[in-house]
Parts: structure tokens; sequence; C-alpha cells
């Protein structure tokens, strides 16, 4: 089975052209560090719009058939900062647990994590994951929340995802 992953980049000015797409080109050099699954990428630099954010996620899960999405970008308390409202709005559950892990991890580094929004949720078989936009931060974030990450896919019915175990160890609880 094919195994498809989602990278959003939620950026006006990245999607406009005017910033160059590094948030999400991170969080695709990332997945390719962690995982030795074969996976595809399907990827979308998109504006800070809740309907546009929301409309990919579906098209990424229901269409796509991504197994896990990140977003990267829009999770902080600006007015244009809705990432996490568009997730909230398509997931049928969501996973506060990511969110204070990454905000946790973050502040040891900077005293403003606390107005980070990051979150997770999931819609159907699929893991959406939204990151901060830095990518000192998502590589923060993604590295501490990413060892629940296959066992979170297991448990919602999507395809077996293993890791490189010198760059990042997951967690499954053992088979009895």
């Amino acid at each position: 089975m094919e195994i498809k992953i989602g990278v959003i980049n939620v950026s006006d000015r990245a999607s406009q052209g005017i910033y160059e797409d590094i948030p999400g080109k991170k969080v695709v050099e990332l997945l390719n560090k962690y995982l030795i699954s074969e996976w595809t990428p399907v990827y979308r630099v998109i504006p800070d719009e809740a309907d546009q954010i929301a409309e990919a996620l579906r098209m990424m899960a229901d269409v796509e058939k991504c197994a896990l999405v990140v977003t990267t970008g829009g999770t902080g308390p600006a007015v244009r900062d809705v990432t996490p409202e568009a997730t909230e709005m398509v997931c049928d559950k969501m996973l506060p647990g990511f969110g204070e892990m990454m905000r946790a991890e973050s502040l040891k580094f900077v005293p403003t994590a606390i107005l980070s929004r990051q979150t997770a949720g999931t819609r159907k078989s699929t893991l959406i994951i939204n990151l901060p936009g830095k990518p000192k931060a998502i590589e923060e974030c993604l590295s501490v929340v990413f060892p629940a990450v296959p066992y979170c896919v297991d448990l919602i019915g999507g395809p077996h995802l293993e890791t490189d175990r010198s760059q990042m160890k997951i967690f499954r609880p053992k088979e009895k």
C-alpha cells in the first residue's frame, strides 16, 4: 500500500511567492530522516484562510488518503493565525496531548511558547498535526511528538510506519 503524507505550509507570503517555502521543506527533510517506510508527499502552500486550510485537510484525508498531514504556520495568536480552528473544523477527534507536549518542549527555548496553539486530531484514518512555522521550532516540536505518531496511525487504521531507530525511537506497545 502506498503511504502518502500531506505537508501544508500555511503562509500568506509563501503562498504569494514573497517568501520561500522553507517550513514545508523542513517537514519533508525531517520525515525523510525519521522514516524508513517509503512514502509520497502530497504538498501544498496555502494562505492563512480557514476555509482553504480546512478544504486542503479534507482533500488530503478523504481524497488523497494521507496517513498523516503535517501543517506548518498559523498557530500563533495573530488575527490571521487560524490553522487550529480549521483543524478543529475537520477533525473527528482532537488529541490535545500533542499540543501540550510541543508547548512544553518549546518553553525550554522561548518563554513565548505559551502563545502557541499547536494541536492535533484525527479525521477518519488520518492524523493531522499542526506545527509552528519557524524551521527550528518545527524540528523541536516534531521530534518530541513523533515517537507517538506511528502508533497513533496504527490505532486509527492507517498504514504501518517504520522509522530509522538511530534517528527516531518510536513507541509501540509489545504484542501479547
